[in-house]
C-alpha cells in the first residue's frame, strides 16, 4: 500500500497545475508518480524543469529510456521500471532492446558504452575508473553527452527513491526488477504518449 497519498486534482494549487502544463500534462492525466510528488510543489517543479531541459539535450529519447531502465533495475524500483517499459514501448524500443538495457547492454556500440557507463556510475556512486570514462570517449561521446548521461542518472535516481519511499501504486503493467518480462507483457503495454514521461 502506498505510504504517500497522491494529491487530488481539487487540492492542486494553481502554481502546481501551471507546472504540470509546462510538462504538457493535465493533472488528471499525470501518472501516480507525479501526483505523489505533487505533495511538494517545489520537488515537482524541480523534476519537471530538469526533465524538460534534458529532453532538449543530445541523447536520443530512446537512450534516455534505456538509461532509465538500467537505473531502475539497479535501484530495484518496480514502479519506475514499469513506467519506463511503457515509455520505451511508446518510443519504439523492442522487447529485446529493453531487456538488454536492464542488463546495461545494447546492440548499438555507442548506446552500449553509455549503458555500461551508467551502471558503473550508479554502482560506484560516481567514483568510476579511467577505463569506465575512456570507454565513452572511444564510443565518440561528446562532453555534453557525458554530462547529460550523469544528469539523466541523477533525475532517475531522484524518481526511483521517491517511488520506493512512497511505495507508489503502479499505474502501468507491473515489471519487477530481476524478473524476466514476456513479449506479451510488453505488447500489452498501452501508449504513454498522452501521459508525459513517467519516472
Amino acid at each position: 500500500m502506498t505510504r504517500l497519498t497522491p494529491t487530488e486534482a481539487n487540492q492542486a494549487s494553481p502554481a502546481l497545475k501551471r507546472g504540470l502544463q509546462k510538462g504538457h500534462l493535465k493533472f488528471k492525466e499525470a501518472p501516480n508518480f507525479l501526483q505523489v510528488m505533487a505533495n511538494s510543489p517545489a520537488a515537482l517543479r524541480a523534476y519537471i524543469l530538469a526533465d524538460g531541459a534534458l529532453v532538449h539535450g543530445q541523447l536520443t529519447p530512446q537512450q534516455r529510456e534505456q538509461i532509465a531502465l538500467i537505473v531502475a533495475e539497479i535501484n530495484g524500483c518496480s514502479y519506475s521500471l514499469s513506467a519506463h517499459y511503457d515509455a520505451g514501448a511508446s518510443l519504439g524500443l523492442t522487447h529485446d532492446e529493453m531487456q538488454l538495457a536492464r542488463k546495461a547492454s545494447a546492440t548499438d556500440p555507442k548506446t552500449n558504452a553509455i549503458l555500461n557507463f551508467t551502471r558503473a556510475v550508479v554502482l560506484q556512486r560516481g567514483h568510476i575508473s579511467d577505463d569506465d570514462f575512456n570507454a565513452l570517449r572511444q564510443a565518440s561521446c561528446t562532453n555534453a553527452q557525458i554530462i547529460e548521461v550523469v544528469g539523466n542518472i541523477a533525475l532517475n535516481i531522484f524518481s526511483n527513491y521517491i517511488n520506493s519511499v512512497a511505495q507508489t501504486e503502479a499505474d502501468f503493467p507491473l515489471v519487477q526488477p530481476g524478473a524476466d518480462v514476456t513479449r506479451s507483457q510488453v505488447q500489452s503495454v498501452p501508449s504513454s504518449s498522452n501521459r508525459g514521461r513517467p519516472e
